[in-house]
């Protein structure tokens, strides 16, 4: 008798994991982001993929059915950049595992040090945004914000899982660079009273630019210490010393990984580009902010470009206001794909706003959507499995009420790789608690 409730027991574990990631969302909007939107269709989700889309699709047997007369489907939103998992409170050094020692950590995985119970995960989900490219270097948005070169392999995670092995989507998506720059310090642009009151030494312009030369001939000779040692690898010299640096730049080499570099001016944007196609990497550009003429080059070349929050003001004092607003519709009328990523982990949510803000200021609608999700997925090279609402792909789904790029929106339900999310966060907890207070 044991034994029999013993095997009914290990027969229905599976069937009822199978059934906790297949589903069927019926009359909805759906909205594919890769094509127009269907009125009035379902979604069957079966194992944790997309397996019909249609107008007149019936559950089979017990399968669970959600109603979605008066709500729209999309696809989960991808933040292209955020040490999410990884930094949690910026002041306290204890909770954040970014900003490694050394100028050249390309061994490094941001995967295998994401927290799966960090706050800042239920609360960024619960904008609808299902996956994450996690960081591994520091990210300020400014110049020489990281204090490595390289920082390490970037990894595409979703924001739900019991560990970061249940998290991964992909180990190694892109090797995070920051180009050197001509930084003279001194406070914000370099103001010399701001300088002189915090007793901040000025670095002279030819120190700054011989400093940043000795940098990026540093960084071209590691480059170049690694193409040796994958040429005495595939060799097979004999004595021949595994080195985990050397290990992980071969992918890069191989054309297989990305260099994801940031850079922000129009200089160092050439500099990034030049560089790149001296040492022959896939190059993506990363916290662009004043492209100026290299638009119209990046577009040519197809060169990608991961944009960071539009909620900031410009670089400088005396750019135009809308510089941040403006500079999305510019790389759409262009031709220069690119996606948008939050470089943070407190807002982080705001994700779907930083492409809203650039629609008044010329980007089209299509073209936001698309930078938080299906451009995300192709950039990083996952667009087979992400990125859209198609048949055959990664059940990422988000059933909202609305339009999820305006902040009215609510979002019904979330599924990642099928499996329903529970949206309670830190901030609604509060709020239930604030709201029953006497």
């Amino acid at each position: 008798m044991k034994r029999g409730l013993i095997w009914l027991a290990a027969m229905t574990v599976p069937l009822l994991a199978a059934e906790s990631n297949s589903f069927l969302i019926r009359n909805a909007t759906v909205h594919p982001v890769s094509g127009p939107k269907i009125e009035n269709t379902s979604v069957l989700v079966m194992d944790g993929k997309i397996a019909d889309i249609g107008p007149k699709l019936a559950a089979k047997g017990k399968l669970k059915v959600i109603e979605g007369k008066g709500l729209h489907v999309y696809p989960g939103m991808i933040d292209a950049g955020s040490p999410i998992g990884l930094s949690e409170i910026s002041s306290i050094r204890e909770t954040v595992d970014t900003g490694e020692i050394g100028e050249f950590n390309p061994q490094l995985r941001a995967l295998v040090a994401v927290n799966p119970e960090s706050e800042s995960i239920p609360v960024t989900r619960a904008n609808g945004i299902t996956t994450v490219v996690a960081t591994p270097g520091n990210l300020g948005g400014g110049r020489g914000a990281s204090s490595s070169v390289i920082s390490g392999q970037m990894s595409m995670i979703h924001l739900n899982g019991w560990t970061w092995e249940e998290m991964e989507v992909k180990r190694n998506v892109g090797l995070q660079i920051t180009w050197p720059v001509i930084a003279s310090g001194g406070g914000r642009g370099g103001d010399p009273e701001m300088a002189a009151r915090f007793g901040i030494r000025r670095t002279p312009y030819a120190e700054a630019k011989k400093n940043q030369e000795a940098l990026v001939l540093k960084l071209r000779e590691f480059f170049e210490s690694a193409r040796r040692y994958q040429q005495a690898k595939a060799a097979g010299e004999p004595g021949l010393k595994p080195d985990l640096k050397m290990e992980a730049m071969i992918p890069v080499l191989e054309g297989k990984v990305a260099v994801v570099v940031f850079a922000s001016r129009e200089r160092e944007i050439r500099e990034a580009v030049q560089w790149a196609e001296k040492e022959k990497v896939k190059l993506v550009l990363a916290n662009v902010r004043r492209p100026g003429k290299m638009t119209t080059e990046l577009a040519s070349k197809k060169i990608p470009v991961v944009l960071g929050s539009t909620f900031t003001p410009p670089l400088e004092d005396d750019d135009p206001y809308d510089e941040p607003f403006s500079l999305p519709g510019e790389l759409a009328k262009a031709g220069v794909k690119f996606c948008f990523a939050s470089f943070g982990t407190q807002f982080a949510r705001n994700l779907p706003y930083e492409a809203a803000q650039a629609v008044p200021f010329g980007l089209p609608y299509e073209e936001a959507l698309k930078s938080v999700t299906l451009n995300t997925a192709e950039i990083f090279g996952v667009a087979d499995q992400f990125g859209s609402v198609d048949k055959g792909k990664v059940a990422d789904l988000i059933v909202t009420d609305g339009d999820p790029l305006e902040i009215q929106t609510q979002l019904k339900y979330m599924f990642v790789a099928g499996v329903q999310v529970d949206l309670e966060s830190k901030h609604t907890k509060l709020y239930k608690k604030y709201l029953a207070r006497p």
